[in-house]
């Protein structure tokens, strides 16, 4: 069965280099601003910044033809794989999760 809220992961952040304790809130800052397409419901989103998308949908699911269940599938999927990716720089997972309440 296809999710109702579908997005490219994130995989690598492209951090380039620099001080050794930038790496993480790079990677956050990426992370927050991530841009992919989206489907929601069957409307195609082109280029969105996703958690900003998921933030609008999990504020209002029914405006988007979508329910609950949906958006917090699709927050989750977020976090797990935005998360591996924030962690594999020193990152954690909960400063992800806290931009999902700001």
């Amino acid at each position: 069965m296809t999710p109702a809220i579908t997005f490219h992961a994130p995989g690598l952040i492209p951090y380039t280099g620099g001080c050794v304790t930038e790496p993480a809130f790079f990677a956050l800052d990426y992370l927050v601003n991530y841009r992919s397409d989206m489907t929601l419901g069957d409307q195609p989103l082109s280029g969105v910044r996703v958690l900003d998308t998921l933030k609008a949908v999990l504020a209002d699911p029914a405006a988007y033809q979508l329910t609950r269940a949906d958006a917090e599938t699709a927050r989750e999927h977020f976090l797990v794989q935005a998360g591996q990716a924030l962690t594999a720089e020193g990152g954690q997972v909960a400063w992800l999760e806290k931009e999902f309440d700001g």
